[in-house]
């Protein structure tokens, strides 16, 4: 029996990969996997437990045992769940992305989330996002889109959305911080940020969801 069908879509913190994705699933009906939410439940699970953000053998023993669940609320917005608690605000603050990020890094923390990763791809297909999805999770994915726009745009959607939701922020700090994990992700050695040699490219600056939306989703089709 063939593999079911996966599109992998990887990119930068805040090209708008995470909605992308799960518009594209709910229009083909397919499963979807949020692979930067593992990481960031990792991270999230980490600071609660003291543990050290640096101690591999721990993170990766803590990522082998979450107890994680996705679903969205009543908007359609995603929601996460981690040992039955909502999670979903916690991800989203910059200290957990931060966190994020550096628990990505270590090979002994991507290893354990590797086996997680890919048991959700099942029928009728998967919609896959990330950094590595192309390149490293599901190398053999049908369609690979790599998703970027300028690191100003992705900080001003940040702050607007964070704004939206009554937490203060710095528009300069957030540039530095989604300019210094663009580093961080692009110069790590293991599973470096980057397209897949036969990924399409898209560049989503200047451009409204629904337009990225479909432009996925024709390539998808064809």
């Amino acid at each position: 029996m063939s593999a079911a069908p996966v599109i992998a879509i990887d990119g930068p913190s805040g090209s708008g990969k995470g909605t992308i994705a799960r518009r594209v699933a709910d229009a083909l009906g397919y499963h979807l996997l949020d692979s930067g939410a593992l990481y960031r439940l990792t991270a999230l699970a980490a600071r609660r437990r003291g543990v050290e953000l640096d101690d591999a053998a721990a993170l990766a023993d803590i990522a082998r045992g979450l107890d994680v669940m996705f679903g969205s609320d009543a908007d359609g917005e995603e929601q996460i769940w981690l040992d039955g608690e909502d999670v979903t605000a916690e991800l989203r603050t910059e200290e957990t992305g931060a966190g994020a990020s550096r628990v990505a890094a270590l090979q002994p923390v991507r290893k354990a989330l590797l086996d997680l990763q890919r048991a959700f791809r099942k029928p009728p297909g998967l919609v896959a996002d990330g950094r590595d999805m192309g390149t490293q999770v599901f190398a053999d994915a049908g369609l690979k889109v790599f998703l970027t726009a300028s690191a100003a745009e992705r900080a001003e959607r940040r702050y607007k959305q964070l704004k939206g939701k009554g937490i203060g922020v710095s528009l300069a700090a957030l540039s530095r911080e989604i300019e210094a994990r663009d580093r961080r992700d692009a110069e790590r050695t293991v599973a470096p940020l980057r397209p897949a040699d036969d990924a399409r490219m898209l560049d989503s600056s200047g451009l409204s969801i629904d337009e990225v939306t479909n432009i996925v989703l024709d390539w998808a089709r064809e």
